[in-house]
C-alpha cells in the first residue's frame, strides 16, 4: 500500500462515532482545538514544576501500592520467629512496624516501593521549593498571579504536613521521637495546645489513635487537599498567559514558544518517564528509611544523631540552637518559651514573611498592571536581598538541626557549634541582605556600562594622530534588549496632608506607610539606560564598535580602517 493511500483511509466508523459523541456533548473538539494551540515559552527553569508534579504522581502510584500491605494499627503482635530481618525475630512490636517489615522483607518489590515513595517525597518538597525560588525572585507572583502563589504556596504547607504524617506511620524509634517534639511543640501553643494534642493524638502521648489518625491524614485528607489544590493551580497556568523570559519581541500582551500539541506533550510526556526513572533508580541503590535498624517504637528510648527528612530539619534546628529554661508563668500558666518560640514563632514569621511577599511588593509599588515578562533578579535588588536573607536564615536552622553530626564528624565541640549557628541566626541574614543587594546593584551599572559601550574585546588600535582606543564589541538586538528591557520601579510620591483649602486628606497615614516601605524597596537603583542615551553613546563611540578583526590581518589595515 502507497504512503498516498494509508494517510487518505478514512478513520475507522467507531472512533468517528465516538469523537463525534463527545462533541456534541462536550464540545471536545472546541476544547481540544484552543488547548493543541495554546503556547508554552520553553525554558530549563519551567521544568521544576513539572517536577513536582511527576514527583507527585509517583508518589499516588507508589503509595496505593504500599497502602494495600500496612496496617496501621498499634495492637501489639510478636514478630514471627521464621521471618526476616533476622534481628527483629520474637521482639514485640505494633502492627504497623511489623506490617512495614514484612512489606519490606516479603512482599515482592515492596521495598523498592517503599523507597521510591519516600524518594518521591523528598524530591516533591524539593521541586516545590525550588520553583517557588524561581516564581519569587523572577516576580512570577505579581498581577495576575497572586492566587497561583498562595496556591503553590499552600502546597508546600501541604507537603511538610504529608511527609510529618508519612514518615511517623512505620512506629519505629526514629518516627516515635519525631512525634513526641511534636506532641511538645502543639502542647507549647497557648490556651488551645493541650487540647490539639488530645486531638491529635486521641489522649496522653503516645496514645493508641495516634498512628490511624495520621494514617487518615496521609492517605486521604492531606492528598485530596494537595490534588485540589494541583488542580486549580494548573488550571491557573492555563487560564493565564505563561510567564516568559524577557527577550526580543516578548511583551506582556504575547507569549513565545511551542504549542501544547504536539511540541510540548511530547516533551512533557518524556520528561514524565525521566523523573519517574531516576526516582525508580534512586529507590533501587539508594537505601533510605530502613527501619529494621531503629527498632520498634519504645517510649523509654531517644536515639542520639537521629534527624528528620531534610525539609523538617529546619524546625529541628531551632528547638536545638533555642537555650533552654526560657518559661514565662502568666496567672498561673506556664508559657514554655523554650518550645514556642523555636517551634512556633520563628518558623511562623519566616513563612509569613514568605507567603505574603507578593501583597507587600503590591501596596509599595501600587502598581496595578498586568505582568507576563519575567524579572531579571539582579534588576529587583531588595526583593533579591531579601530571598536570600529568608534562605540563610533557612540554612542556618539546617545545620543548627545537624549540629551533632558536625560535632563528631570533624571532632569539634558541640556547644561551640551550637553557639556560632545562634549568631549566624541573627547576624547572617543581614550580611547576606547587604551583600546579596550590592552585587546586583553592582551587576545593574555593569549592565548599564556595557549597554552604552559594548563589551571589551582587549584590543587596543592607534589613530593616523596617535590616539589610542580599545575596540568595543556592540551588543546584538537581543542581548540589548535583555539589559535595557525591564520595568523601572520608582519611590512613590504622595500628596500633602492637606490639600490647598487646609482640609486633611483622607487616607494620608497609609500613603506614609506606602511611601516609606516604597523607599526601602526602591531608593537604591540603577536607572536603566534610555533610548536618547543610546543613540548619543552610539553616535559619539562609534569608533569604539568596530568588530575585531583576525589575529593575521595586518594592524595597518585596521589604522587604516579606523582613520
Amino acid at each position: 500500500m502507497s504512503a498516498e493511500t494509508s494517510f487518505s483511509k478514512a478513520p475507522p466508523a467507531a472512533a468517528v462515532a465516538a469523537a463525534d459523541f463527545l462533541d456534541t456533548r462536550l464540545g471536545v473538539a472546541k476544547a481540544v482545538k484552543g488547548l493543541a494551540r495554546k503556547l508554552f515559552p520553553d525554558h530549563w527553569s519551567f521544568l521544576l514544576g513539572e517536577i513536582a508534579l511527576y514527583s507527585f504522581i509517583v508518589i499516588l502510584i507508589s503509595g496505593t501500592f504500599l497502602t494495600m500491605f500496612f496496617v496501621p494499627s498499634v495492637a501489639e503482635v510478636r514478630y514471627p520467629m521464621d521471618a526476616l530481618p533476622v534481628t527483629m525475630r520474637g521482639q514485640q512490636m505494633s502492627e504497623a512496624f511489623a506490617s512495614t517489615l514484612n512489606m519490606s522483607f516479603h512482599v515482592r518489590g515492596g521495598l523498592l516501593m517503599r523507597q521510591i515513595h519516600h524518594w518521591a517525597a523528598l524530591v516533591f518538597i524539593g521541586a516545590i521549593v525550588v520553583h517557588m525560588m524561581r516564581v519569587f525572585f523572577t516576580g512570577a507572583f505579581r498581577k495576575p498571579r497572586e492566587l497561583n502563589y498562595v496556591i503553590g504556596f499552600s502546597m508546600l504547607i501541604m507537603g511538610l504536613l504529608a511527609g510529618l504524617t508519612g514518615y511517623s506511620l512505620p512506629d519505629d524509634v526514629l518516627s516515635g521521637n519525631g512525634l513526641r517534639i511534636t506532641d511538645g511543640v502543639v502542647k507549647s501553643i497557648p490556651i488551645i495546645g493541650s487540647y490539639l494534642s488530645y486531638m491529635v493524638f486521641g489522649g496522653e502521648f503516645p496514645g493508641t489513635d495516634t498512628i490511624p489518625r495520621m494514617y487518615t491524614l496521609h492517605i486521604l485528607l492531606i492528598p485530596g487537599l494537595i490534588l485540589a489544590m494541583v488542580g486549580a493551580h494548573l488550571f491557573l497556568v492555563f487560564w493565564h498567559k505563561h510567564t516568559q523570559y524577557p527577550g526580543p519581541g516578548r511583551t506582556h500582551k504575547n507569549v513565545v514558544g511551542y504549542p501544547l500539541f504536539p511540541v510540548y506533550t511530547a516533551k512533557a510526556g518524556g520528561f514524565f518517564f525521566i523523573v519517574f526513572g531516576v526516582l525508580a533508580l534512586m529507590g533501587a541503590t539508594m537505601s533510605i528509611n530502613s527501619v529494621w535498624n531503629y527498632g520498634p517504637f519504645d517510649p523509654s528510648l531517644v536515639s542520639a544523631g537521629a534527624q528528620p527528612d531534610w525539609y523538617m530539619l529546619f524546625l529541628e534546628g531551632s528547638l536545638r540552637l533555642m537555650p533552654g529554661a526560657a518559661e514565662v508563668v502568666i496567672g498561673g500558666y506556664t508559657l514554655s518559651l523554650n518550645v514556642l518560640i523555636p517551634a512556633v514563632v520563628v518558623p511562623g514569621v519566616l513563612f509569613t514573611l514568605l507567603g505574603a511577599y507578593p501583597f507587600v511588593e503590591a501596596f509599595a509599588t501600587k502598581d496595578t498592571g498586568e505582568h507576563h515578562v519575567l524579572d531579571r533578579p539582579r534588576n529587583v535588588p531588595t526583593r533579591t536581598a531579601i530571598g536570600v536573607a529568608i534562605l540563610s536564615a533557612f540554612f542556618v536552622l539546617l545545620g543548627g538541626g545537624a549540629n551533632d553530626l558536625l560535632a563528631t564528624q570533624f571532632q569539634l565541640s558541640i556547644n561551640a557549634i551550637t553557639l556560632v549557628f545562634r549568631v549566624l541566626f541573627f547576624v547572617l541574614p543581614f550580611v547576606a541582605f547587604i551583600v546579596t543587594k550590592r552585587i546586583c546593584l553592582g551587576l545593574q551599572r555593569k549592565d548599564r556600562e556595557v549597554s552604552l559601550h559594548g563589551h571589551e574585546t582587549g584590543r587596543v588600535v592607534r589613530f593616523a594622530s596617535g590616539e589610542y582606543i580599545e575596540v568595543h564589541q556592540p551588543l546584538d538586538e537581543y542581548e540589548r534588549w535583555i539589559r535595557v528591557g525591564h520595568d523601572v520601579y520608582r519611590p512613590l510620591e504622595i500628596e500633602p496632608a492637606e490639600d490647598l483649602n487646609g482640609v486633611r486628606r483622607p487616607g494620608h497615614g497609609k500613603d506614609k506607610i506606602r511611601a516609606r516601605v516604597s523607599q526601602f524597596f526602591y531608593q537604591d537603583r540603577v536607572e536603566p539606560v534610555t533610548p536618547a542615551e543610546l543613540a548619543a553613546a552610539s553616535a559619539h563611540g562609534e569608533h569604539d564598535a568596530l568588530p575585531a578583526l583576525p589575529a593575521d590581518r595586518p594592524s595597518e589595515e585596521l589604522d587604516a580602517r579606523v582613520h
